[in-house]
């Protein structure tokens, strides 16, 4: 199996849970964090834009529990027992995208979010921004595909039909715009 292909993840990989203070409580399985309407656990969603000044989105992979097939930020997922949150999300561009990036941490949050009887999100969600020109080379069994859009591009397609994008991502992209356009100004198109 080549690393496009990789299985990088699974239900049994331990994860850390969190109070509402991102103070560590213990840890469990994946799958159990991610049962009923979820556990409190730490995770991370990373913005990153190329050279031109576009947001790199992913479409994740059919295969995924929650939200499957549906559009969301460049890389999320959540750093594993022991494992920082800076080793967790260069850990996984290199998983899902094959790339590295300088990341800059911008603000976390508390969310939960279920997807019907499959299960739900109940994270402590640290969001980065980044840049990266890599030869982008997804994860197959991660991502059913990516493409680059201008923030301008973006809000259009949110007005037009927010149901095809991960509720985390929505809720990312409106805080960064509302409360950190500073922050996003250094990063995206100037039309936005």
């Amino acid at each position: 199996m080549d690393s496009g292909s990789k299985i990088v993840s699974s239900e049994s990989e331990e994860l850390i849970l969190v109070d509402t203070q991102d103070i560590e409580t213990g840890h469990l399985p994946k799958a159990e964090c991610h049962d009923g309407d979820g556990v409190l656990h730490r995770a991370f969603s990373l913005f990153l834009f190329n050279g031109c000044r576009e947001l790199l989105l992913q479409q994740r992979g059919a295969s995924k529990r929650l939200w499957p097939g549906y559009w969301s930020n460049s890389c999320c997922s959540h750093p594993r027992r022991g494992e920082s949150i800076q080793t967790a999300a260069q850990r996984r561009l290199k998983d899902e995208l094959d790339v590295t990036a300088k990341l800059k941490f911008v603000y976390k949050f508390h969310y939960q979010a279920s997807f019907g009887e499959a299960g739900s999100e109940n994270e402590l969600c640290h969001v980065f921004v980044g840049t990266t020109d890599g030869v982008l080379r997804p994860n197959v069994s991660e991502i059913a595909e990516v493409r680059f859009v201008t923030a301008s591009e973006l809000s259009k397609e949110l007005e037009a039909g927010a149901d095809a994008f991960t509720p985390w991502f929505e809720m990312e992209w409106r805080e960064l715009n509302q409360k950190y356009p500073d922050v996003l100004a250094r990063y995206c198109d100037p039309d936005r």
